[in-house]
């Protein structure tokens, strides 16, 4: 007796129709946002391989939740609102809820939310800086559309985030040139990628625009991490003339430090920050603007294309962070002098 042949998969339609599983999914279930062309495509390809669909897993198809789940670092701070503020607009339009949780750095975290959120989104945005990309690639599994916000670029996954480095590269040359030479440069953790990239792109900025290496420290992200920063700098005896902090909140906490020790800014020492939350507009802050509330729109509007049958997205985006010079660094005044250094003590 010969053995009874396989019958078809769904991937083996998909296969054979040269289409994505989900969209053999969506047309066997009928749903709108398929092309004629895609149909036509499916339909041929189920009559040549006699696919016959399996009624349960018809039924968990047509289950979706139009829920898209997000997984963010922190809620602290302006920054992951804007971004927030992003997605929640996009997901507005397109009739789409937000599940939110967080993982506070901790890869442990980032995997229980993860696994908290399967089969019921249908899709993720995963924003991990301080993960490694295989690292996110263990958490997610590889059929589940995700795309990443702010991570560390992925060959297989799509990217979206920020040129680090041409935000660091900017703020050397506007430092330079209102005439600092003593710079501190206040780092996000190490580990973090975007701390690391505006890092390594400052130290690289500096040496080929001719400017001594900074004097390094690492913060934390957050105000008292600016603050204490300062209070290092201060015990250790350091002469400096400017600050360039890895985002604005160690920025704000570094320019009320200064200030508290008598130090004027810009005047002794300019302060430069990267993010532009909307705070740093009230408190005079020269920052890289990062446009996170769009950055939040184009990435989940980017997710329900991978969803349907839109274009995927390119692996990797990224937008470009625009100086914004203002008080805290405007040394176009000619009071201050440009060659002074300021030396704790």
């Amino acid at each position: 007796m010969g053995l009874k042949p396989r019958a078809a998969t769904i991937r083996d339609v998909a296969r054979s129709a040269n289409v994505s599983v989900a969209s053999v999914s969506r047309t066997l279930n009928d749903l709108d946002n398929v092309t004629t062309a895609t149909r036509e495509r499916v339909m041929k390809a189920v009559a040549a391989l006699r696919y016959v669909p399996n009624a349960a897993a018809r039924s968990l198809s047509r289950s979706k939740t139009h829920t898209i789940g997000i997984v963010v670092p922190d809620l602290h701070g302006e920054f992951f609102s804007e971004l927030i503020r992003g997605f929640d607009r996009a997901a507005s339009e397109a009739g789409y809820l937000l599940l939110l949780s967080t993982m506070h750095a901790d890869p442990v975290l980032a995997g229980q939310a993860l696994r908290a959120m399967h089969g019921r989104v249908d899709g993720l945005l995963v924003m991990a800086p301080q993960l490694r990309a295989d690292e996110i690639d263990a958490l997610v599994p590889a059929d589940h559309p995700c795309l990443q916000v702010f991570c560390e670029p992925n060959s297989e996954r799509p990217t979206i985030g920020v040129d680090n480095r041409e935000g660091a590269h900017a703020a050397a040359r506007h430092l330079l040139a209102i005439g600092r030479r003593r710079i501190v440069h206040i780092t996000g953790p190490r580990g973090n990628y975007d701390a690391d990239e505006r890092r390594e792109g400052f130290v690289a900025a500096l040496h080929a625009l001719g400017g001594d290496p900074p004097v390094l420290i690492e913060g934390d992200f957050r105000d008292d991490g600016g603050a204490r920063a300062i209070d290092r700098l201060f015990a250790s005896n350091v002469a400096f003339d400017a600050v360039f902090a890895a985002n604005d909140m160690m920025a704000f906490g570094a320019m009320q430090a200064l200030r508290s020790r008598g130090v004027r800014v810009p005047l002794d020492v300019a302060v430069v920050g990267f993010d532009d939350i909307p705070l740093a507009r009230h408190l005079a802050l020269t920052t890289l603007r990062v446009p996170a509330a769009d950055i939040g729109e184009v990435a989940l509007r980017a997710l329900i294309a991978m969803l349907g049958d839109g274009p995927a997205p390119p692996l990797l985006q990224q937008f470009c962070p625009d100086l914004i010079v203002r008080a805290s660094s405007d040394g176009n005044d000619g009071s201050a002098d440009p060659h002074a250094a300021t030396r704790p003590g």
